[in-house]
């Protein structure tokens, strides 16, 4: 992806620093533009990075990283563009509350 357009994303859909020393993956910008993006930036979407790119972005999403509305909104889209599966929901962090 050109820099530029992910430094765009960046600013505008992460106003906290990033954690820890190492930037952000394009990938979790990515999918933070995914869960934020009102309708004319997903056409953006669809057009810079592409469908499969946005497609394989969430099928390595981690947990939180899109909500289950943007999850089901884009899944559809996707599906449809790329012909590609696409999980029913977004994954989710598990905790073994019988480890504690």
């Amino acid at each position: 992806l050109p820099r530029e357009f992910v430094s765009e994303l960046e600013r505008k859909f992460f106003w906290w620093e990033p954690v820890g020393s190492q930037p952000r993956s394009d990938a979790r910008i990515l999918a933070q533009a995914m869960s934020m993006a009102g309708f004319a930036e997903v056409r953006r979407l669809e057009q810079m990075p592409g469908c499969e790119r946005l497609a394989e972005t969430m099928l390595r999403a981690e947990p939180g990283w899109i909500d289950e509305r943007s999850w089901e909104f884009w899944r559809g889209r996707l599906m449809r563009a790329t012909g590609r599966q696409i999980p029913d929901a977004a994954p989710v962090r598990s905790f073994d509350a019988g480890s504690v």
